[in-house]
């Protein structure tokens, strides 16, 4: 998965017709950890996203501006809007985290 580096990338990213999902995580997380044991797959199944991940404590504004509460989360962003916000309590199965993706309203382009 390809890290955010910077406030300028993210921008462009969320602005994006294509939808694209970013993790937020931190490195002493070991829920983040569980995550990523998972991912990858859903990742494969999900090749209409955009996947990246962004580190919350680096970017900290970023994070508290679209209501991260709590690592890993996992936001949907298309074409400016944030279209889906999986809180990492809802994030801790593989199961929890196609359901979500599944349910996203979003557009075709």
């Amino acid at each position: 998965m390809k890290k955010i580096e910077s406030i300028e990338q993210y921008q462009e990213l969320i602005h994006r017709d294509t939808p694209t999902a970013i993790k937020y995580y931190t490195t002493w997380c070991p829920d983040c950890k569980n995550f990523d044991r998972f991912i990858t797959d859903i990742i494969a199944e999900r090749s209409d996203l955009e996947w990246v991940e962004m580190d919350a404590e680096q970017f900290q504004e970023i994070a508290e501006s679209n209501e991260v509460r709590g690592i890993p989360s996992l936001l949907v962003f298309q074409k400016g809007e944030k279209v889906g916000h999986l809180h990492s309590k809802f994030a801790k199965t593989p199961d929890q985290v196609r359901d979500y993706l599944n349910e996203l309203p979003l557009q075709t382009t």
